[in-house]
């Protein structure tokens, strides 16, 4: 497990000690330990990508249960010192359930301090001028007029594009040091942006005449520069890899889905209930403020670490090599360099470039053309499915109280409806399908093969889980087309609980993407899906609300047909996703598939790399 005592400072360390090992006696010395090794872990001749290196021979036809080679680190240990996906469940249903209900307070109590400061300023500019006071957590129709609005929108804008673009930058740099230090640390560090986040709303409307409403950017600039929500689910996602093996990840991820929707469809009506008995409406944001402390806490200092010691130590060599072999600057920064006058004191920024984590996007080399298909396509799939779900639910509810004339009852009862929808599907539909289609066959073919145990590695997403993804883009596309023709309530309901199967999507797709890749860039892999995350969080919002406000008086169900256009062509593109495409544990070997064996000598070099890179002491 990785200590929580900050940093290490091993990368010189390992790389220097990986140069050391070339020499004939470091040579020798790692060749008698390896000898050791495969003696001790009896690796035989029948090696294939099913059986693992510690697979029993020489007689020893022990029988045990499949294994995830990336759990292997951690056995022998007590079961509150092995990393699971239930670690996280409970804190972070907590930390949802916090989330969801806070998103409605804090819309209302921005709207109150934007409307009392407005009238402020308008009664300061004439005195003569007399208004309704405004009542913190009151009733207030004297703040709907379009001034007030224009200005939340705006305010709200602003607070979505800080934290965006923050968290463009912030999120694939924490995954790729998630992969190198551990999961456990970094999403306590995301978490401690939202602490100080919820610090600067309490005190923008606990004095509301001292702290302008403005200083909420603030706190939103941490939020961002933290990760935000992006980089946390990231990496929450990533612990998941970590512990589950390729056959039951997309179940693990769609049930911290269900945590989400579970938060956001509990969270708002809770939240109500706490505001009216406790009569403040600051007091559901102190809750949140504790959940977040709560969850730091709890995933810092209880929750297990996901990666091991010595796969860190690997991922750290890996990323010290990288760095040796880094090519040119990027043409921009390089002509900066030249143009500006002190631009020879600028070294840092001529490697700087801020897409460079979408580079494990874009294996090199023509053998690694379908795996680039698969990654750039999963990784645009889930950029559109992300982008929507996090931009749409405001016009949504916009949309309906703009056509169907509903209130606050209406729009909360149906959201919680899709919500729950979403929970159902996640949690009973999905495992269902997973235990049917992957559990049986699999425990078939074991018993057929004379119940010899399989070792679980990443070859790629199959054919279940491209099926799951197109599947649940059927449903996006049906349910959104409903959105478009639907004139009545009953219809629009019927058409987003379609559309609310489509949650199987966003469950399973990450977890196909991390098939893709070995286990120690598992991290780096989804903090580029954490990139694009944070630009969809920028520009959709941008496209969506100007798109709205353009056609809401002529034609408003516009907004859905590009919806619908975004998700049909998300459907057309997982057509091209080609199963059991992965990348090797070296990246410079081409990538395999599920039915290629892997040879004794390739088994040999990579516990030799392991046995020159980590210790015999780890």
């Amino acid at each position: 497990m990785a200590s929580h005592n900050g940093f290490p400072d091993s990368e010189s360390a390992t790389t220097g000690g990986t140069r050391g090992v070339m020499d004939s006696q470091g040579m020798g010395s790692a060749t008698a330990r390896l000898r050791d090794t495969l003696k001790t872990n009896r690796v035989t001749d029948n090696v294939t990508e099913a059986t693992g290196l510690l697979a029993p021979d020489d007689g020893y036809d022990v029988p045990r249960k499949d294994s995830w080679a990336a759990m292997k680190d951690f056995e022998g240990l007590p079961w509150w010192k092995k990393p699971a996906v239930w670690w996280l469940v409970a804190p972070y249903a907590m930390f949802t359930l916090a989330f969801g209900g806070s998103l409605v307070p804090k819309i209302n109590l921005i709207v109150t301090l934007v409307c009392d400061r407005y009238f402020a300023d308008k009664s300061a500019a004439d005195p003569s001028l007399v208004f309704a006071p405004v009542i913190h957590g009151g009733n207030n129709p004297q703040c709907n007029i379009p001034d007030v609005q224009r200005l939340v929108a705006g305010f709200t804008l602003c607070m979505s594009v800080v934290v965006g673009i923050l968290s463009a930058f912030t999120a694939p740099e924490l995954g790729a040091l998630s992969d190198r230090y551990g999961r456990t640390r970094m999403v306590a560090i995301c978490s401690l942006g939202g602490i100080i986040s919820e610090i600067t709303v309490i005190l923008a409307g606990k004095y509301p005449d001292t702290i302008h409403y403005s200083w909420i950017l603030l706190g939103a600039f941490f939020d961002g520069l933290a990760g935000s929500f992006t980089a946390g689910s990231v990496l929450i996602h990533s612990y998941a890899s970590d512990c589950t093996p390729p056959s039951k990840r997309g179940v693990s991820i769609g049930y911290l889905h269900a945590c989400l929707f579970s938060g956001l469809a509990f969270g708002p009506l809770l939240a109500g209930y706490f505001v009216k008995w406790t009569g403040s409406l600051l007091s559901i944001f102190y809750v949140t403020l504790g959940c977040h402390i709560v969850f730091v806490f709890f995933i810092y200092f209880i929750t297990p670490e996901s990666l091991s010691k010595r796969r860190q130590l690997l991922a750290r060599e890996k990323w010290a090599r990288d760095q040796e072999d880094l090519g040119e600057v990027p043409r921009w920064a390089a002509a900066v360099h030249k143009l500006t006058p002190f631009g020879k004191h600028l070294g840092p920024l001529r490697k700087a470039n801020p897409f460079a984590p979408l580079k494990i996007l874009f294996p090199s080399g023509p053998q690694h053309k379908l795996l680039r298909r698969n990654l750039i396509t999963l990784a645009l799939i889930d950029m559109s499915i992300m982008g929507a779900a996090m931009s749409s639910g405001t016009i949504l509810i916009l949309y309906t109280k703009f056509v169907f004339n509903w209130g606050n009852l209406e729009a909360s009862q149906f959201m919680s409806l899709v919500s729950m929808v979403r929970i159902f599907v996640l949690i009973l539909i999905f495992p269902v399908i997973n235990y049917i289609f992957r559990t049986r066959p699999a425990a078939r073919r074991r018993r057929e093969s004379g119940d010899m145990p399989v070792d679980e590695k990443n070859v790629g997403a199959d054919e279940l889980d491209i099926w799951v993804l197109r599947s649940a883009l059927i449903s996006d596309v049906i349910g959104i087309g409903g959105y478009i023709f639907a004139r009545t309530q009953e219809w629009f309901i019927l058409s987003a609980v379609i559309a609310a199967f489509g949650g199987l999507g966003s469950a399973s797709i990450q977890a196909s993407m991390s098939k893709h890749v070995p286990t120690e860039r598992v991290g780096q892999l989804l903090g580029a899906v954490g990139l694009l995350h944070a630009l969809a969080r920028v520009f959709f919002p941008i496209v969506f609300n100007g798109l709205y406000a353009a056609t809401v008086s002529t034609f408003p169900q516009a907004f859905f047909v590009l919806l619908c256009s975004i998700f049909a062509l998300a459907l057309v593109a997982a057509f091209t996703v080609r199963p059991h495409v992965f990348m090797a544990e070296d990246e410079d070997q081409r990538p395999l598939s599920a039915g290629s064996g892997s040879t004794r000598n390739r088994e040999r070099r990579d516990l030799l790399e392991d046995e020159e890179v980590i210790p015999n002491s780890l």
